[in-house]
Order: structure tokens, then C-alpha cells, then sequence
């Protein structure tokens, strides 16, 4: 059972068994502060977890919990407020915190496709000298479900490319990849948080270079 119809919820097709619930739904907006949108988001969970208790819940939360800037917003309550109540309720269950998810379509506000948009375009565009994202394929997403769904019960996992890439370095990718410039002004700026990654996600990526992934998903993708 999958719960959701966004860029997650389509690549995990191919595992739609009926043994698991993948919630891949929910609130997409870090920005977002409606209270209405977090309760549904909420509200779905528990609906979808009372109906399916015979199924592995695998929940898709993010990474920016570990930012320490973002503690106070909406977004990361909400977040860890879920991640909560699944532990409390269920004994069959995986939370995967994932990073800036790149694939075709999907949220327009993503690292990737904004920049895309805006190269394109020809609009110019800030970029923050200091800040750095952790970056992940879509496509990762199910392979590495496919391998450890069933061996990491009951824990919560950080996953996305183990390397921090400063924006100027994402921005050249794409900009290889369009055959285009973009037009951007530097601000001293931006900041990132660190994540304890543990091996059985550092493992999964082992054999790719950080300049090879970027290249991987620019020419995937842009």
C-alpha cells in the first residue's frame, strides 16, 4: 500500500506488494505553517496505520530535524512529532530522514528543479556562499529499500549522498549540462548541518565519487 501520489510515491511502484504501507505523503512545504495542513497530514497517518496493522510502516521524514536553525519551525515539530507517535504505536516499522530528493517532475520548489527554472529562463537567481545541501537520486530511494526494507525494523535511518555540496558546485553541473549560464549574484550567506550518517547508508553509495554523483544527476535529470 502506498499512500501518496507524488515524485516518492510513483518511484516505489514497482514495490506496491501488499505487505508494506509507505506513507509518501503529506506536508511538502518546509515553509508551510497552516496548522489545518499538518493536522491532515497527521490525521492520515494514524487513519492509514489503524487500517493497515497487519503492514511494515515505512514513513519518509527529512534530514532538516538535524538542522539545530530549524528546531522552532512548523515544518520540523510537525516532523518529529510523527516520527514520535510511530515509535510509540507500532513494533514494525522504518523512518527514513531523506535529503533534497532530485528526480523528473515533482515539487517545482526542489533545489535542483528551481535552479533548473531559473537557468533556463535566464533569471537571475541568489546563491549562498556558505550553504551546502546533501543531495539525493530518486531512484536510491527504492534501491536501497529494495535491499534493507526488511533488515533495519524498527529504526530511523539518514539517507542522501554522504557529502555536502556547496551550491556554486550544483549550479556548474547544470550549467554543463543545459549548455547554458546562469545568471546569479553571491551572497556571504548560508549555512548547513551536520548528519550522522550510519554505514549501512555510507555503504549503499560506496564507488561514486561526489563529482560523479553530481554529474549522474545532472545528466538524469536536467
Amino acid at each position: 500500500m502506498i499512500i501518496g501520489n507524488g515524485l516518492i510515491a510513483r518511484s516505489l511502484q514497482s514495490m506496491d506488494t501488499g505487505d508494506y504501507l509507505f506513507f509518501a505523503s503529506g506536508v511538502s512545504n518546509s515553509l508551510e505553517t497552516r496548522i489545518s495542513e499538518f493536522e491532515r497530514e497527521f490525521s492520515l497517518l494514524k487513519n492509514s496505520m489503524e487500517k493497515h496493522p497487519e503492514c511494515r510502516l515505512v514513513y519518509f521524514s527529512t534530514l532538516s530535524v538535524n538542522d539545530q536553525s530549524k528546531q522552532h519551525s512548523y515544518y520540523v515539530l510537525h516532523k518529529l512529532k510523527l516520527e514520535e507517535y510511530i515509535r510509540n504505536n507500532t513494533s514494525n516499522h522504518l523512518i527514513l530522514r531523506i535529503g533534497n530528493i532530485v528526480g523528473n517532475g515533482g515539487n517545482p520548489n526542489t533545489l535542483f528543479n528551481f535552479l533548473k527554472a531559473q537557468i533556463s529562463q535566464g533569471m537571475t537567481f541568489t546563491v549562498h556562499q556558505r550553504a551546502r545541501r546533501l543531495l539525493l537520486d530518486i531512484d536510491d530511494v527504492s534501491e536501497f529499500l529494495h535491499a534493507h526494507r526488511d533488515d533495519l525494523n524498527n529504526q530511523t535511518v539518514n539517507f542522501a549522498y554522504p557529502h555536502y555540496f556547496d551550491l556554486k558546485r550544483i549550479v556548474r553541473a547544470i550549467e554543463n549540462k543545459m549548455q547554458k549560464k546562469a545568471k546569479y549574484i553571491e551572497t556571504d550567506e548560508g549555512d548547513f548541518y551536520k548528519v550522522n550518517f550510519d554505514k549501512t547508508a555510507t555503504k549503499f553509495f560506496t564507488g561514486t565519487d561526489a563529482d560523479e554523483y553530481l554529474r549522474i544527476l545532472a545528466e538524469k535529470y536536467i
